[in-house]
């Protein structure tokens, strides 16, 4: 199986980062979208957590029935998890019992209050494809197990990459021009780029406030300002110059806008101080300054990087699961603490998922991939169709256990879109090759 160093990753979000700080990742020509009905009348928010390096997710969630987890076992290896690796068994709607993996141990709570959903083999999808199909290579993703490839078209989530993502693509449908609509607590995103919209970078716990404009007297700081206001002007009629001094100026729109946050009240609940935690706190401070503002739409997006794990993973996946897993069900609880439970709904995504068949002590990049949804508006339960446990099987795309998906990033998207409030049109815009699939809202959300 081809393999793409960590190195490809880190540069594609290099390159990305640069241009998206300069607004140049979404240029092209936008297609026409369906007139919006309404402004929104009322707030809504998503929450992406991107588990960067490909996850597991097989043993993200597990079947425990006597067939499936005999037939898991046998082709996991030592990679299998047993006994008190797994926790207490959950079930879906038919009573199939399954259980998560022993470091998610705050989400199995959540999971019997209704509050999360998992979403199972999802990936990139052109259209459905049959595993003849896959191995006569129709249809197929671009470069299928690039760390970057695959990263741009996750977040995209289009089968033709055009330098805008998804979660931009959403909120361009709300004719959105908030500073904090589309906001990063990580690094630079395509996943928030739109083709109107473009995405801001807040690190956690900052105000982005900019140096020397605070000093004595006054009417000298706002002279200051004033001529930084009046240089942002100057760019000769150059395109990239246009771009960076727009970016500038909206970062001191940004910038003015968080200084309002030292009026919102802390939050009681407490956040783990890892780096995820420190992100959600950041998400759930913004949240609560924008939902003081009225009515609107924020997309948000959170990264936990590590998951690439060709060796060590039985201890570094519990040690990453555990940080998702206690940052998500603080994040839960400050939503429920500010009220905004019903209108704040998180998720994971990853690259690609890893190969049943093990390597050594990890595992290889492959691609459909089970994910996470949280929220008071979510669903809970378990959705999708578990890959049967055969190397060479129905939903292999190869001989190791790599997971032909069944459900696309455009209909897990689009189920999530028709909640935010995007009408069936704007859902077509916004994810072209929807009309591909038999459903375009798997059901997790209410």
């Amino acid at each position: 199986m081809p393999h793409q160093h960590c190195s490809d990753r880190r540069s594609f979000f290099k390159l990305s980062a640069r241009l998206a700080t300069l607004g140049l990742m979404g240029l092209g020509l936008s297609p026409t979208r369906p007139a919006h009905a309404a402004q929104a009348s009322d707030y809504k928010a998503l929450v992406c957590i991107y588990l960067a390096g490909g996850n597991d997710g097989n043993n993200l969630l597990v079947p425990v029935d006597t067939a499936r987890y005999t037939a898991y076992q046998t082709l996991r290896g030592d990679l299998a998890l047993t006994g008190t690796e797994l926790l207490a068994p959950i079930a879906d709607a038919t009573g199939n019992p399954y259980a998560l993996h022993y470091g998610l141990t705050e989400l199995r709570p959540l999971y019997n209050a209704g509050r999360l959903a998992v979403v199972l083999n999802t990936g990139l999808l052109h259209r459905p494809l049959t595993r003849a199909e896959v191995l006569q290579g129709v249809g197929l993703p671009t470069n299928l197990f690039s760390h970057s490839d695959q990263t741009v078209q996750a977040q995209t989530g289009m089968p033709t990459p055009n330098g805008t993502g998804w979660g931009g693509r959403l909120l361009d449908c709300f004719d959105t021009a908030d500073s904090l609509a589309a906001v990063s607590v990580s690094s630079p995103a395509l996943f928030l780029q739109g083709y109107e919209v473009a995405g801001d970078v807040i690190a956690p716990g900052t105000n982005l406030s900019l140096a020397g404009m605070s000093f004595w007297p006054q009417a000298a700081a706002d002279a200051r300002r004033q001529a930084v206001q009046q240089m942002l002007s100057l760019h000769g009629g150059t395109a990239l110059r246009q771009a960076a001094n727009q970016a500038f100026a909206n970062g001191l729109q940004l910038a003015d806008t968080l200084q309002s946050t030292q009026s919102v009240p802390a939050l009681a609940t407490a956040f783990p101080g890892t780096a995820i935690g420190n992100q959600l706190k950041e998400v759930a401070r913004l949240i609560r300054l924008r939902a003081t503002m009225g009515p609107g739409r924020q997309v948000f997006f959170c990264a936990l990087d590590g998951f690439d794990l060709h060796s060590g993973q039985d201890w570094n996946q519990w040690f990453l699961f555990s940080q998702l897993s206690q940052a998500l069900a603080a994040f839960d609880t400050a939503m429920q603490e500010v009220g905004m439970a019903q209108k704040v709904t998180a998720f994971t995504q990853s690259e690609f998922g890893r190969t049943l068949q093990p390597s050594g002590s990890g595992s290889d990049h492959a691609w459909g991939n089970h994910q996470i949804v949280l929220g008071g508006a979510v669903r809970g339960g378990i959705y999708g169709q578990m890959p049967t446990f055969a190397l060479g099987g129905p939903d292999d795309a190869n001989t190791r256990g790599v997971w032909i998906p069944t459900i696309a990033t455009s209909q897990f998207g689009a189920t999530l879109g028709r909640w935010f409030g995007a009408t069936a049109a704007e859902l077509a815009w916004a994810f072209p090759n929807l009309a591909q699939f038999p459903h375009s809202d798997i059901g997790f959300m209410g």
